[in-house]
């Protein structure tokens, strides 16, 4: 089941009081300023008025912190001048208009930061990261976060080192293969939270905590997590307590514990109805839904979809109304209604489309802001460069008209041979960082992140031992048949396809990929950083591919082209995993267990994917298998091998949350 994100925690010095509140407000502070004199209480007023009407009038809002921005720089007030400039910018921002917001936050920063402001430096970095985060561009989100986190903890304060921390982790929870480390973020923020007694930051962090340990199948770790969400979130005026419910529905239906599931789901069903929260409504009766087809139960999983779908359609979700249609046509050819499951297989897919094209606009969305603000910077810089041109001629005419001072003129030809130099200087930075950043991308697509970082510092990397890794390897059958009859381009070409969709389907569960060698792809589970549930991920991983494989079959048996067949094979074991050598690093890994691995595919089926004994011991309450029995295997004797059968696997996404500081 895939869940929209569910939460926004928005720590705003922007008022959170009740509309009639919030009128209240702005009448008294619109009294105070009828009356208030031209100083610094006068712009504390006007920022206050701008506060109170950032999220209800935002062209008001910005009037009012435009008026407190020329005050303060009559008054030369630089506190006053950095808040207006940051006023400025949160009103562009509920604007939507994300180029005006990030140049004022920028001009913000740069006050806050000449006047050694540490509190105003953090929040500004943390709303630059929290807009660069909403444009699709996790790598500058983060680099704004890392550093508003390092400013809070100097500075020693709590609230904004939890919020830092849970949008590091936010940032990181987008991607499976970095769900680690967002992890680490958030059980750091977690007991801050709890510290600092905030019981929505309680139950926002640990319900996305427990989602990563529902991801990796750790049943009674995300139970716990998802309670401690639902306890704290029962203790908080606005905590998503349905939110929590579903999470708790969810963790009992994947234990096969269906009546309980649906108590908790239906729980949740009840309240969001109580509530008339329509996400969570929708997200409740997919869950129960999902749970009724698990129980064989196909009528009321129909029409539970099909009310999901109603709800989810009207409030425009698109990940609840993609889950619906998804489970509408696994349902229908079920119970032999093949019109209907066309149907919404056609829907599946299409939205299927639509989500993709939705994050391909993000990206897009994210170097056009990017582009824009480039842009937009330039042509401020032009006019101060202008500006400071035009003041400079006229110095110089003066001086010629008064003096002709041959001093004056040298002066003026140092100043420029400086500003030639400062552009110079200024460009090569860029230059500079621009190459460090490709360099980082490019050793990070080589390594994985622990062994890249160790060799930054230590310029080795020493290899670990691993106690138990699960590597899988794939080999095309008839490949030097079909490759005879292809040109070098179109090999390449045909390979690059396959191999691109098992690089996406390994990185979904979070594996990671070794090496190619010709047409065999080789990749492992639990490593760098060791689970417990590789053995599930990597069969998973290897069923998906085979899905793809037999998709592609399909399709090109349909057009009369040759198509390829795909042997998989799994072992689990131990292993060595590393980098050797000084040169052309490449992770690595070494054991009997990889050799083991690759005999599972060379006596294995193709279609199929053939595991040993050992890992059928860790995955056997997971999937169906054929026994094999003991197979020869070369210089291995004997072995148990199983083929694993496809079965529905319940799959999981959600976006985290973040948060905005003012």
């Amino acid at each position: 089941m895939k869940i929209k994100p569910f939460y926004i925690i928005i720590l705003l010095l922007v008022s959170s009081l009740s509309t009639l509140a919030q009128s209240r407000q702005t009448d008294s502070l619109n009294s105070l300023l009828s009356v208030a004199k031209s100083d610094t209480s006068k712009v504390n007023i006007l920022l206050a008025l701008s506060k109170s009407l950032v999220k209800s009038d935002s062209k008001k809002a910005l009037l009012f912190a435009n008026q407190a921005k020329m005050l303060s720089e009559e008054l030369d007030f630089k506190k006053g001048t950095a808040y207006a400039l940051k006023s400025i910018g949160m009103s562009y921002y509920f604007q939507g208009n994300y180029i005006e917001t990030v140049l004022y936050w920028q001009q913000s920063l740069n006050t806050f930061r000449a006047m050694g402001d540490k509190l105003g430096i953090a929040n500004i970095l943390n709303n630059l990261g929290a807009v660069n985060f909403n444009e699709g561009n996790a790598e500058k989100a983060i680099e704004y976060y890392l550093e508003s986190l390092k400013v809070s903890e100097e500075i020693g304060d709590k609230l904004r080192i939890a919020t830092a921390l849970v949008n590091i982790g936010a940032v990181y929870f987008q991607r499976t293969a970095t769900h680690n480390r967002a992890l680490e973020y958030y059980l750091k923020a977690l007991p801050l939270s709890e510290e600092l007694g905030d019981q929505e930051a309680i139950g926002t962090t640990s319900v996305n905590i427990g989602e990563i340990y529902l991801a990796r199948h750790d049943d009674n770790a995300a139970l716990k997590y998802f309670e401690k969400a639902y306890d704290a979130y029962k203790k908080s005026k606005n905590g998503n307590v349905p939110y929590a419910l579903i999470n708790i529905g969810k963790v009992y239906s994947h234990r096969k514990n269906y009546p309980l599931a649906i108590k908790y789901l239906q729980e949740a069903h009840d309240l969001a109805l109580r509530l008339n929260a329509k996400l969570e409504l929708s997200q409740s009766l997919i869950g129960l839904a999902d749970t009724y087809q698990k129980q064989g139960n196909y009528k009321s999983a129909i029409t539970t979809y099909h009310n999901a779908k109603d709800i989810a359609k009207e409030i425009g979700a698109s990940f609840e109304l993609k889950a619906s249609y998804e489970g509408l046509a696994t349902l229908y050819p079920k119970v032999s209604d093949y019109k209907n499951a066309y149907k919404f297989q056609t829907l599946f897919s299409s939205i299927k489309d639509t989500l993709y094209n939705a994050e391909m606009d993000k990206k897009l969305q994210s170097m056009t802001l990017s582009f824009d603000l480039d842009k937009k910077k330039g042509e401020v810089e032009l006019l101060t460069k202008d500006k400071a041109l035009q003041e400079l001629d006229l110095k110089r005419q003066k001086t010629i008209r008064n003096a002709m001072s041959v001093t004056g003129i040298l002066i003026l030809i140092m100043a420029l041979g400086l500003l030639n130099r400062y552009r110079y200087v200024k460009r090569t930075n860029k230059i500079i960082e621009d190459e460090k950043q490709r360099s980082e991308k490019l050793l990070l697509n080589i390594l994985p992140y622990e062994t890249a970082e160790e060799l930054k510092q230590k310029g080795s990397a020493t290899p670990r031992h691993y106690e138990m890794v699960s590597v899988l390897f794939t080999d095309f059958k008839g490949f030097t048949n079909i490759a005879e009859k292809m040109s070098p381009e179109q090999l390449i070409s045909e390979l690059d396809h396959c191999f691109l969709e098992f690089d996406n389907i390994i990185d979904k569960h979070n594996l990671e990929k070794i090496k190619t060698i010709g047409d065999s792809y080789m990749c492992a589970g639990g490593i760098p950083v060791a689970n417990t549930t590789n053995p599930v991920d990597v069969v998973k991983a290897g069923l998906e591919i085979q899905e793809y494989m037999n998709r592609l079959k399909q399709e090109r048996m349909a057009m009369g082209l040759d198509y390829w067949e795909l042997r998989v094979g799994i072992h689990t074991g131990k292993v060595i995993a590393g980098v050797i050598g000084k040169n052309k690093f490449a992770y690595d890994i070494w054991g009997d267990a990889v050799n083991v691995a690759s005999r599972m595919e060379s006596s294995g089926e193709p279609g199929m994917v053939n595991i040993s004994g050992d890992t059928y011991e860790h995955v056997k309450d997971h999937f169906s298998f054929v026994y094999r029995g003991k197979v020869k295997a070369k210089n291995k004797g004997d072995i148990d091998m199983y083929f694993v059968t496809p079965a529905n696997q319940e799959q999981t996404e959600k976006e985290a949350s973040f948060s905005i500081t003012v």
